[in-house]
């Protein structure tokens, strides 16, 4: 099959949406052979011929190219020596981007998810790396090596030069900046934070990876430091965080603290993760129900879409981080929610309400009675058939008799 040949370039810019009009042309192409060929398939074979080995490096030469016609004086004044720290790799492409010089960190221990307990630190390790893989279907030993090597670079931050913090304003980061800092003895010399809970411009601000690297650019003189009352904070947000009572968070919830000013929020907000008094559902499991009723049967995808673009008042999940707290209302013997057409991928599958999932929705019975899974949320769980910590309507924790 003959191909377009590459459009003439001499002075070395692309266009990306060029490109991306080629490989769909290309696709049409493709397909007139193989059926079943894909975008991805296009959009390789368009980047080969440009002299890349895979579309994402096209496009990361694309992305620097503008970014540096865009900024052509700017220089980050981080230096070689800087550690940036995020709960993920989202940013770590656009920071070198944006000509960022620095080491790139991470810890993708989602806390905001299983328990989360005061242990011993390969204790703690062990639980967390079980964890994540039972909820995520991956290699505990792989996990947990992953885990216990992210937790081992972390304790560096105490005697880093320079280390800077990325952080929103949604439980998944402020939780990972309150285990951050309350690692630390005190505020190291030269730690800084960034932390955003909106950007101009943006209607609906989900998180920092969504963000240009001219944003970034703009965020890095706003950064502050960190300092000791931040990092006491801290140690009192993780101590009532791990506790088997939610008293003390719920306290640190529905107070105001200048020394790290998003925390509250998010605190609240996962502590709406608790099983309400009336229904037994978390927030997330009460946003899902309440839209699939609205749609009937709809694809578990769409649901988390819906979710996070417009009904989460303060989103923190990824999509598998989603699926995984929805499988306890789909796979027990008395099931939410009805789950169709299992041989497509999950996003693919359609989800219904099952009567039991109408009656819980409604109040008119409560899932911690028909559920045989536990729950935690940070050191506080709830086990089945059990007395246990509920919120009612104020989003204050109370004791309920089972």
């Amino acid at each position: 099959m003959s191909q377009r040949p590459v459009t003439s370039n001499t002075d070395g810019r692309l266009n990306l949406e060029q490109q991306r009009k080629r490989a769909k042309e290309l696709l049409s192409q493709l397909k007139t052979q193989d059926p079943a060929a894909t975008l991805s398939q296009a959009q390789w074979q368009v980047a080969r011929q440009l002299g890349f080995s895979s579309w994402p490096k096209l496009k990361a030469h694309v992305d620097a190219l503008d970014f540096a016609a865009r900024h052509p004086g700017f220089d980050a004044s981080d230096e070689a020596r800087t550690t940036h720290w995020r709960c993920g790799s989202d940013i770590a492409h656009t920071l070198k981007v944006a000509g960022f010089k620095g080491r790139f960190r991470m810890l993708t221990d989602p806390l905001c998810m299983g328990p989360v307990r005061d242990l011993p630190r390969q204790a703690f390790h062990d639980m967390r790396g079980a964890f994540i893989s039972r909820a995520f279907a991956m290699d505990e030993t792989d996990t947990t090596r992953r885990v216990v090597d992210e937790y081992t670079q972390l304790q560096t931050l105490a005697s880093a030069e320079h280390s800077v913090l990325w952080c929103e304003a949604d439980a998944y980061d402020q939780l990972f900046l309150i285990r951050a800092l309350a690692g630390l003895e005190q505020a190291p010399p030269r730690l800084e934070l960034i932390e955003v809970d909106r950007i101009p411009g943006v209607e609906r601000f989900i998180g920092i990876g969504q963000l240009a690297p001219d944003v970034l650019a703009w965020l890095w003189p706003q950064r502050r430091v960190i300092d000791d009352d931040a990092v006491h904070l801290a140690k009192q947000a993780w101590a009532a965080y791990c506790d088997s009572s939610p008293i003390a968070l719920a306290q640190l919830a529905h107070a105001e603290h200048t020394a790290l000013p998003l925390m509250a929020p998010a605190l609240l907000r996962q502590l709406q993760e608790l099983p309400g008094l009336e229904d037994g559902l978390s927030l997330t499991e009460r946003l899902a129900l309440t839209y699939i009723a609205e749609a009937g049967p709809v694809a578990f995808g769409r649901v988390f879409a819906e979710l996070m673009a417009k009904r989460e008042p303060l989103p923190f999940l990824g999509d598998m981080m989603f699926h995984a707290l929805l499988r306890p209302l789909i796979d027990g013997a008395q099931p939410l929610l009805l789950e169709t057409e299992a041989h497509l991928p999950w996003p693919q599958r359609r989800l219904a309400l099952t009567p039991l999932g109408s009656e819980v929705l409604s109040g008119n019975a409560n899932w911690i009675a028909h559920t045989q899974s536990e729950r935690w949320v940070g050191g506080v769980c709830t086990r089945p058939g059990e007395a246990h910590w509920a919120l009612d309507r104020h989003l204050k924790p109370v004791w309920r008799e089972r």
